[in-house]
Protein backbone atom coordinates (compact mmCIF):
# COMPACT_ATOMS: atom_id res chain seq x y z
CA UNK A 1 0.00 0.00 0.00
CA UNK A 2 2.82 2.35 0.87
CA UNK A 3 4.42 1.72 -2.54
CA UNK A 4 1.17 2.54 -4.29
CA UNK A 5 0.98 5.81 -2.39
CA UNK A 6 4.59 6.59 -3.31
CA UNK A 7 3.96 5.79 -6.95
CA UNK A 8 0.76 7.91 -6.97
CA UNK A 9 2.61 10.78 -5.30
CA UNK A 10 5.42 10.60 -7.88
CA UNK A 11 2.94 10.55 -10.76
CA UNK A 12 1.05 13.57 -9.32
CA UNK A 13 4.33 15.45 -8.79
CA UNK A 14 5.43 14.75 -12.37
CA UNK A 15 2.09 15.90 -13.76
CA UNK A 16 2.25 19.09 -11.69
CA UNK A 17 5.77 19.85 -12.94
CA UNK A 18 4.59 19.27 -16.52
CA UNK A 19 1.55 21.51 -15.93
CA UNK A 20 3.76 24.23 -14.45
CA UNK A 21 6.16 24.15 -17.43
CA UNK A 22 3.26 24.39 -19.86
CA UNK A 23 1.77 27.23 -17.87
CA UNK A 24 5.08 29.09 -17.84
CA UNK A 25 5.39 28.71 -21.60
CA UNK A 26 1.83 29.85 -22.06
CA UNK A 27 2.45 32.81 -19.75
CA UNK A 28 5.57 33.78 -21.71
CA UNK A 29 3.59 33.59 -24.95
CA UNK A 30 0.79 35.66 -23.47
CA UNK A 31 3.32 38.23 -22.18
CA UNK A 32 4.83 38.53 -25.67
CA UNK A 33 1.36 39.02 -27.15
CA UNK A 34 0.63 41.76 -24.59
CA UNK A 35 3.92 43.51 -25.40
CA UNK A 36 3.13 43.33 -29.14
CA UNK A 37 -0.33 44.76 -28.49
CA UNK A 38 1.17 47.62 -26.44
CA UNK A 39 3.60 48.41 -29.25
CA UNK A 40 0.73 48.43 -31.77
CA UNK A 41 -1.32 50.79 -29.55
CA UNK A 42 1.63 53.19 -29.25
CA UNK A 43 2.17 53.19 -33.02
CA UNK A 44 -1.55 53.74 -33.70
CA UNK A 45 -1.67 56.59 -31.17
CA UNK A 46 1.25 58.30 -32.91
CA UNK A 47 -0.43 57.92 -36.30
CA UNK A 48 -3.74 59.24 -34.96
CA UNK A 49 -1.99 62.25 -33.44
CA UNK A 50 -0.36 63.05 -36.79
CA UNK A 51 -3.67 62.67 -38.64
CA UNK A 52 -5.45 64.84 -36.07
CA UNK A 53 -2.83 67.58 -36.45
CA UNK A 54 -3.14 67.46 -40.26
CA UNK A 55 -6.92 67.69 -39.99
CA UNK A 56 -7.00 70.47 -37.38
CA UNK A 57 -4.03 72.43 -38.74
CA UNK A 58 -3.80 72.10 -42.55
CA UNK A 59 -0.35 72.99 -43.85
CA UNK A 60 -1.58 76.03 -45.80
CA UNK A 61 -2.83 77.74 -42.61
CA UNK A 62 -0.57 76.18 -39.97
CA UNK A 63 1.73 78.28 -37.79
CA UNK A 64 3.78 76.56 -35.10
CA UNK A 65 5.77 78.25 -32.35
CA UNK A 66 8.77 76.71 -30.58
CA UNK A 67 10.72 77.76 -27.48
CA UNK A 68 14.46 77.19 -27.11
CA UNK A 69 17.31 78.36 -24.89
CA UNK A 70 20.88 79.21 -25.88
CA UNK A 71 23.26 76.30 -25.30
CA UNK A 72 24.56 76.06 -21.73
CA UNK A 73 22.10 78.63 -20.43
CA UNK A 74 22.38 79.06 -16.64
CA UNK A 75 19.10 80.77 -15.87
CA UNK A 76 15.91 79.04 -14.74
CA UNK A 77 13.03 79.64 -17.14
CA UNK A 78 9.81 79.58 -15.12
CA UNK A 79 7.05 80.68 -17.51
CA UNK A 80 6.42 81.82 -21.09
CA UNK A 81 3.33 83.55 -22.48
CA UNK A 82 2.47 84.01 -26.17
CA UNK A 83 0.05 86.53 -27.60
CA UNK A 84 -0.86 86.17 -31.27
CA UNK A 85 -2.99 88.90 -32.84
CA UNK A 86 -3.23 90.53 -29.37
CA UNK A 87 -4.84 87.40 -27.86
CA UNK A 88 -3.15 85.11 -25.31
CA UNK A 89 -2.81 81.77 -27.09
CA UNK A 90 -0.33 79.96 -24.83
CA UNK A 91 0.99 80.12 -21.31
CA UNK A 92 3.38 77.48 -20.02
CA UNK A 93 4.99 76.85 -16.61
CA UNK A 94 8.22 74.85 -16.88
CA UNK A 95 9.10 71.79 -14.86
CA UNK A 96 12.64 70.82 -13.92
CA UNK A 97 12.71 68.10 -16.60
CA UNK A 98 11.50 70.43 -19.35
CA UNK A 99 14.09 73.03 -18.35
CA UNK A 100 16.88 70.43 -18.41
CA UNK A 101 15.79 69.29 -21.90
CA UNK A 102 15.82 72.88 -23.16
CA UNK A 103 19.29 73.43 -21.66
CA UNK A 104 20.57 70.38 -23.53
CA UNK A 105 19.44 71.84 -26.86
CA UNK A 106 15.86 70.64 -26.91
CA UNK A 107 13.07 72.63 -28.51
CA UNK A 108 9.53 72.79 -27.13
CA UNK A 109 6.48 73.18 -29.36
CA UNK A 110 4.46 75.64 -27.30
CA UNK A 111 1.60 76.41 -29.69
CA UNK A 112 0.12 75.53 -33.09
CA UNK A 113 -2.48 77.75 -34.72
CA UNK A 114 -4.47 78.20 -37.89
CA UNK A 115 -3.60 81.58 -39.38
CA UNK A 116 -4.52 83.16 -42.67
CA UNK A 117 -1.87 84.57 -45.00
CA UNK A 118 -0.59 87.99 -44.02
CA UNK A 119 1.17 89.66 -41.11
CA UNK A 120 0.30 88.76 -37.54
CA UNK A 121 1.72 90.45 -34.42
CA UNK A 122 3.35 88.09 -31.92
CA UNK A 123 4.24 89.13 -28.37
CA UNK A 124 6.30 86.87 -26.13
CA UNK A 125 6.93 87.36 -22.40
CA UNK A 126 8.99 85.25 -20.05
CA UNK A 127 9.68 85.03 -16.34
CA UNK A 128 12.74 83.34 -14.84
CA UNK A 129 15.56 83.54 -12.32
CA UNK A 130 19.26 84.10 -12.81
CA UNK A 131 21.85 81.75 -11.31
CA UNK A 132 22.21 84.25 -8.43
CA UNK A 133 18.43 84.19 -7.78
CA UNK A 134 17.59 87.56 -9.34
CA UNK A 135 14.17 87.68 -11.06
CA UNK A 136 14.32 88.12 -14.83
CA UNK A 137 11.47 89.33 -17.04
CA UNK A 138 11.30 90.44 -20.64
CA UNK A 139 8.80 90.98 -23.42
CA UNK A 140 9.50 91.16 -27.14
CA UNK A 141 7.41 91.51 -30.26
CA UNK A 142 7.73 90.00 -33.71
CA UNK A 143 5.66 90.06 -36.88
CA UNK A 144 4.81 86.62 -38.23
CA UNK A 145 4.68 86.86 -42.01
CA UNK A 146 2.39 84.01 -42.96
CA UNK A 147 2.63 82.90 -46.56
CA UNK A 148 1.22 79.86 -48.36
CA UNK A 149 2.39 76.74 -46.56
CA UNK A 150 3.23 76.20 -42.90
CA UNK A 151 5.05 78.81 -40.83
CA UNK A 152 7.46 77.91 -38.05
CA UNK A 153 8.80 80.42 -35.55
CA UNK A 154 11.56 79.64 -33.05
CA UNK A 155 11.58 81.81 -29.95
CA UNK A 156 14.99 81.76 -28.28
CA UNK A 157 15.03 83.08 -24.73
CA UNK A 158 18.39 84.29 -23.41
CA UNK A 159 17.44 84.98 -19.80
CA UNK A 160 20.73 86.36 -18.47
CA UNK A 161 20.58 89.09 -21.13
CA UNK A 162 16.79 89.42 -20.75
CA UNK A 163 16.61 88.99 -24.51
CA UNK A 164 14.18 87.19 -26.79
CA UNK A 165 15.09 86.51 -30.40
CA UNK A 166 12.97 85.10 -33.21
CA UNK A 167 13.88 82.86 -36.12
CA UNK A 168 11.44 82.10 -38.94
CA UNK A 169 11.93 78.67 -40.52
Amino acid sequence: MFRILQLTFLMLSASLVFAQSVSRDEIRGLDEQIQDAKKDVIELTAELTQLEEKLLFPSNTQAAFFVSLPKESNFDLEAVELKLNNEVVAHHLYTFRELEALRKGGVQKIHTANVQSGNHPLEVSFLGKSASGRELRATATHTVEKRVGPAFVEIEIAGEQSAISFKDW
